[in-house]
């Protein structure tokens, strides 16, 4: 019996790692970008990101303050240590400099989603870091 498991899950590992690698990815589209004069060292950027059918985030870091508008579709987030949550358009979701990106993907396998996000960051610094 515990030969059969170990054949399986040799098996199944490779397709599994094939299925995260093939989801759609989030479609992600600088707006806007500007030096805030009034914290040396610091840009807010705009992005607005498109999550098609069924899209999913890798888990990642801002290093910022992100603010989240949802403008189309349903979107799941939630950060590490937080609760996960459904967003519709009009409403909104925050994560902080500290914060893990631990959940982000699209509610729906059939309709898109898409959202703006404003980060206040370091200058020179990714807007997206991989997580711990």
């Amino acid at each position: 019996m515990k030969r059969i498991l170990c054949s399986l899950l040799v098996t199944a590992v490779p397709f599994g790692a094939a299925f995260a690698q093939t989801a759609p990815q989030p479609i992600v589209a600088p707006v806007m970008q500007k030096d805030l004069a009034d914290m040396p060292g610091r840009e807010m950027v705009m992005l607005t990101v498109e999550y098609p059918p069924g899209a999913v985030e890798h888990i990642h870091r801002h290093d910022a303050y992100a603010f989240v508008y949802v403008l189309e579709g349903t979107i799941v987030e939630g950060v590490r240590g937080g609760k996960e949550v459904t967003l519709m358009p009009g409403q909104t979701f925050y994560e902080g400099p500290n914060d893990v990106h631990t959940i982000g993907r699209n509610a729906s396998i059939t309709d898109p989603a898409k959202f703006v996000v404003v980060l206040v960051k370091k200058k020179g610094v990714d807007a997206v870091l991989p997580a711990e």
